[in-house]
């Protein structure tokens, strides 16, 4: 019998998960950035940008971007780390995945580029210095396994960094809900022609884990240390996981 995830707030066997959220991304890779612009008001270049900044990366590092998508983080990573670094941009979406390495050539950066799931990294033991991971993490279907993974190839001293949709503080609520259910679809249909995948992002959110439940999901990887960071009224949380 298989076992069971969700899918939004449908309920799918986990077997079948993979596959429909692939259909999901393969749908908006086109649009994603433009729908990120006007769907956050721009805000997820302030969320990124915090991340890179308090990342504590640096000139030779090695980093991995998973889940990496356009290439956001990537781009930020490889001015950070020099040519003397290593950044990967992966993805388990090749539609996503070459958007994103056409991105960055069109700005004259060419980095490794790997389609890779997450739960099975093709990468060795204590490799990176680094692991970013943005929006990505509540579409997989096995999240503890995936957090092991990105421990497994973080160097001791190394640090997680997860850049999600979170848990928004209350009396926001009924604003976020109100947009999230009413308004996004509405733009997805409008910009992306594709309601439908809008809907689930918007309860693919709700189903992922609050701040202290990830903290301790992170934890239970197998870091030694993980704190985290609201912005926006807890709309976003940046985690850090370091590992010991």
């Amino acid at each position: 019998m298989d076992k069971t995830t969700h899918f939004g707030f449908k309920t799918v066997a986990e077997s079948e998960k993979a596959a429909k959220v692939a259909d999901v991304f393969h749908s908006v890779a086109k649009k994603y950035d433009v729908m990120n612009d006007l769907m956050s008001g721009g805000l997820h270049r302030v969320w990124k940008h915090f991340t890179l900044t308090t990342s504590g990366v640096k000139a030779g590092d090695k980093v991995l971007d998973i889940a990496g998508g356009t290439g956001d983080l990537s781009r930020g990573w490889a001015k950070r780390v020099g040519k003397s670094g290593e950044v990967w941009l992966t993805d388990i979406n090749s539609s996503m995945l070459t958007v994103g390495r056409d991105r960055l050539l069109d700005d004259g950066l060419v980095l490794p580029v790997s389609l890779a799931d997450a739960e099975k990294l093709p990468f060795p033991d204590n490799y990176f210095d680094a692991v970013s991971v943005a929006f990505g993490l509540r579409n997989m279907t096995h999240k503890d396994a995936a957090l092991k993974e990105m421990c497994r190839v973080l160097k001791p001293g190394g640090k997680l960094m997860v850049l999600e949709f979170s848990k928004v503080w209350k009396p926001l609520s009924p604003f976020y809900d109100f947009y999230s259910f009413k308004a996004l679809p509405v733009m997805g249909k409008l910009v992306a022609n594709d309601p439908d995948s809008y809907q689930y992002l918007a309860e693919s959110i709700r189903m992922h884990p609050d701040q202290e439940t990830l903290k301790q999901m992170m934890l239970d990887a197998g870091f030694g240390k993980v704190d985290y960071h609201n912005m926006s009224g807890g709309v976003v949380a940046l985690h850090k996981g370091y590992k010991f």
